[in-house]
């Protein structure tokens, strides 16, 4: 028995019966993929129903509603992959991509597929459907309110842009090396963009949030924040008035565009920086995780290759990938080849200690499969991916740490990057940050990017907080073509020598 029976008859309800498929029938299928030419095989199954609304000038200007249905089946030996997949699950189409699989990879004769168990894991969210939870005009609703909302808070406000996105998806997976995993994943996110305009000059502000869950979170009472309100500087605790967490969405977006109105330049050069707790974590990922992907290291494109059980960062510096944590967009109970997710420690005090695998790059590399092999829908393969990737927290006071800087850059927030994951070389820009001098907090600054390289970065990390923030739920990460949502987490840290290019 599996603690997850509910969930397995309601998925192989949608994705098998429905169809005219059972079990058994899959299983003597995919035995057609056993053979000695092969490592494995297996079958994704997938079903999906995703809406979105999007309102700009106070009018709902584009709407849409998506059913995707399907399946991909894939046989694996060596390095080599032959892969088929149908856009409707059916029994004829399955045999006949099957088939299509067989003759790809060149496989002679058949076995026998036996599944596995049902397997046993932890759910990391509630059965919830959002497409279904909220009404359309329920969901209209919410954005004509915000785009009213957040046009009476200030005159300066010229243009409002919100949208709203969900989605129900159901996987199933069946492999011939035992694996039969079931799972459902409902997402729910909001956006909100404000644009403002003030003796000319127009600047613009961003916020969203974005949950594995339903919408019931949209309604809780968050604190209604101040416009001088930054991150990790200012005492929300103190804040008795509270809202709607869209409307806060709304308002928060607003903050930022108007902190922009402010921000003023300053001069380029290399100094010490503090990153912020929470979003700014996009640099680990992007300098540093995308080198500790499976097939980086196996192909010797990863800076990080040749350096298992060296010192790659400060010794303050823990790196966690953690596919386990409730509620995350970049969590899930298995990956996309039904191997469980974990948390996997990759650096550990500074040390690099683990790489992230998929099966076909931990077998080609004697190692186990870490759970991260991910596949942004059944028409793709799966590849090594990141889950939720984080810096471990220490015990030090972020607003001690933003006051130990002499003159410095205190970045919040980035707009985007380029990182170069053969050399770690990266430049990311920051489109909320403040300038500090002996302490202080002086203003917001405009146009600074961030230039340097992910190891060196890590290497002069000197102080981490104890405040580990996640980001607010909107993160995802292309790579081959494909795009699957991801978490990213840090508490406050600082940086030392960090090339900063201003707009003077």
């Amino acid at each position: 028995m599996s603690k997850n029976d509910d969930i397995f008859s309601k998925v192989e309800l949608k994705l098998l019966e429905q169809n005219g498929l059972s079990i058994p029938s899959v299983e003597r299928l995919l035995g057609s993929l056993v053979s000695k030419d092969i490592d494995f095989a297996d079958a994704y199954f997938e079903h999906n129903v995703a809406e979105g609304l999007y309102l700009s000038e106070g009018i709902v200007k584009n709407g849409s509603f998506c059913i995707t249905s399907g399946f991909g089946a894939r046989a694996v030996k060596d390095e080599n992959t032959a892969f088929a997949f149908s856009d409707a699950i059916s029994v004829q189409n399955l045999k006949e991509t099957i088939e299509a699989t067989r003759s790809i990879a060149k496989i002679n004769g058949a076995g026998k597929a036996r599944i596995g168990a049902k397997l046993n894991y932890t759910p990391i969210c509630q059965d919830i459907n959002p497409v279904k939870q909220l009404s359309r005009e329920k969901k209209t609703q919410i954005l004509k309110e915000m785009d009213l909302f957040v046009r009476a808070l200030d005159s300066r406000v010229t243009q409002v842009s919100v949208s709203i996105n969900c989605s129900y998806r159901q996987r199933l997976v069946i492999a011939t090396d035992n694996t039969y995993a079931a799972d459902i994943m409902p997402k729910a996110m909001i956006f909100c963009t404000v644009q403002v305009s003030e003796n000319g000059r127009t600047e613009t502000g961003s916020d969203a949030y974005g949950i594995a869950g339903g919408f019931a979170c949209l309604e809780d009472l968050v604190p209604v924040i101040p416009n001088d309100y930054i991150d990790d500087v200012t005492d929300t605790s103190i804040i008795t008035t509270l809202e709607k967490r869209y409307l806060s969405i709304a308002r928060g977006a607003l903050r930022r565009a108007l902190t922009n109105l402010k921000a003023r330049s300053m001069k380029a050069g290399k100094m010490p920086i503090v990153l912020a707790a929470g979003w700014p974590a996009v640099l680990i990922h992007e300098a540093v995780g995308h080198g500790l992907e499976g097939d980086a290291i196996r192909k010797g494109t990863s800076m990080f290759k040749d350096s298992m059980g060296k010192q790659v960062a400060s010794s303050l510096c823990t790196i966690v990938d953690d596919g386990t944590i409730e509620n995350r967009l970049g969590s899930r109970g298995f990956d996309s080849e039904g191997t469980p997710t974990n948390a996997n420690v990759l650096i550990k005090d500074g040390i690099l200690c683990g790489f992230m695998y998929d099966k076909l790059n931990a077998k080609l590399m004697g190692q186990k499969s870490t759970g991260n092999g991910r596949r942004s829908t059944y028409s793709c393969l799966p590849i090594p991916r990141m889950t939720n990737t984080y810096l471990e927290p220490r015990d030090d006071n972020p607003l001690d740490i933003i006051r130990s800087l002499k003159k410095g850059v205190y970045a919040v927030n980035f707009s985007g990057g380029q990182v170069d994951t053969a050399s770690g070389n990266f430049t990311f820009t920051a489109n909320e940050a403040y300038y500090v001098e002996n302490g202080e907090i002086k203003y917001p600054v405009k146009g600074i990017t961030l230039i340097g390289n992910g190891e060196e970065t890590l290497k002069n990390v000197t102080r981490v907080g104890n405040n580990l923030k996640f980001d607010k739920g909107i993160g995802s990460c292309g790579k081959c073509g494909q795009n699957v949502p991801v978490g990213i987490g840090q508490p406050t840290i600082r940086v030392e020598d960090v090339t900063v290019g201003g707009s003077k």
